[in-house]
């Protein structure tokens, strides 16, 4: 039983989709998880506490102000019991609140106080799902390190169809397992994100325009694929994904650099997703360089920086490589290029430009490895995070074998 002895805290919010939530109660607990429900005073209108209590065997918690559930399991200790919160089915006025960082009932209160990874199941109507403000939200708490579970697209309970079904219960279930089953659980994944800048004096640096957001992304993915992360971060104002072991904070390429080879021999994957500089200053003045007025120009003197793929691959037993490789043109060229030259496991190259790249909510990728390649069509970037993951996994096993 692959969820056996873990704690899942299934949240239902309102909706018709929550007689869904009765098998799934059952699903998870034939696959040995130990199951507590926590319901949304609205989702009992739909199916009620004694229906929860009898098949998760668990008094069922649905008010901030239940004085019994208080002197027992407060929603404190609720919150530390969990492993996992599962809301199914997640309606667009919860993640609403989710997003917002509202404690306004039991269950955000729960989502708020908890560290457990949380995954939500959304179910609603299409024209709800498609929303900006819904899709916004949903990027949010995906950003943060939440897992989205669907919708599936098919006919829904008013009788319209379109994106909005509940998953199935086995679905469900299924995708809770792989945390758990899949190639990528309790791994050590180290992931560096976000830019490097190297600074000409006080005042000015030579950086780029990396945002971050890519990097961070694939380590909440690999988060949400069970991994242990390690996340080494240049100069980003993004918040930690949920459930990221250890931060590294660091600015420069040799910082960046010195972080990642103290933490890649523990390492099983290693992810470069960070936009490294490939040049310093050769030197840094100690105070602001100022305007000649008479000046033809100003000359910079460059100096190579270290080499962070190629130290890591050279590595005595090095970790999974992925590198990341940003290209406005012959992409597939450059990025098989270096996938050779640096002697890594993959690479997964962008286009940058043209809408693409640096600075956009979305992108596109196309993963390359000796004798194979994938494509990774363009949407979000925390769902294509996850598309990387699930590709990594299975090259992770394809190549480490039954060590994976």
């Amino acid at each position: 039983m692959s969820l056996a002895q873990r704690h899942i805290l299934l949240g239902v919010s309102a909706g018709i989709a929550a007689y869904k939530a009765c098998e799934l109660v059952r699903r998870l607990r034939d696959a040995g998880a130990e199951v507590r429900v926590a319901m949304t005073e609205n989702a009992t209108r739909f199916v009620g506490t004694a229906t929860f209590q009898a098949l998760s065997g668990q008094p069922v918690h649905t008010s901030l102000w239940d004085a019994e559930a208080a002197m027992g399991m407060g929603h404190i200790e609720l919150a530390r019991w969990a492993d996992d919160i599962l809301i199914a089915p997640a309606s667009a006025d919860l993640i609403a609140r989710l997003a917002q960082g509202r404690a306004d009932d039991l269950l955000a209160t729960l989502c708020l106080a908890s560290t457990a990874r949380l995954t939500l199941a959304p179910a609603m109507n299409h024209r709800m799902w498609l929303h900006p403000a819904t899709q916004a939200n949903v990027a949010l708490l995906c950003e943060r390190g939440a897992r989205m579970l669907g919708p599936a697209d098919g006919p829904l309970a008013e009788g319209e169809s379109g994106p909005g079904r509940l998953l199935e219960p086995d679905a469900i279930v299924a995708a809770m397992q792989a945390d758990h089953d899949g190639p990528l659980a309790g791994k050590a994944i180290l992931v560096s994100a976000g830019p490097t800048y190297e600074d000409i004096d006080p005042v000015r640096f030579i950086g780029n325009r990396s945002s971050g957001r890519m990097g961070f992304a694939v380590a909440a993915a690999a988060v949400a694929a069970g991994a242990r992360v390690t996340l080494v971060a240049g100069p980003v104002n993004l918040a930690t994904p949920a459930g990221v072991e250890k931060r590294i904070d660091v600015r420069r390429a040799c910082d960046m650099h010195d972080a990642v080879m103290a933490a890649a021999p523990a390492s099983d994957i290693y992810i470069a997703a960070a936009a490294v500089g490939d040049y310093r200053p050769r030197e840094t003045a100690g105070q602001k360089v100022k305007k000649q007025r008479d000046s033809q120009g100003f000359t910079l003197e460059l100096t190579e920086n270290p080499d962070i793929l190629m130290a890591v691959t050279a590595l005595p037993e090095p970790p999974f490589v992925v590198g990341f490789a940003a290209e406005t043109n012959d992409v597939e060229t450059y990025a098989r290029d270096k996938l050779e030259r640096k002697q890594l496991d993959m690479i997964a190259a962008n286009q940058v430009g043209e809408g693409l790249g640096f600075e956009c909510a979305d992108n596109a990728l196309t993963v390359y490895w000796p004798g194979g390649e994938k494509a990774l069509p363009r949407t979000d970037k925390a769902s294509l995070a996850r598309a990387l993951l699930a590709c990594i996994g299975e090259r992770y096993r394809a190549v480490r074998g039954d060590a994976a």
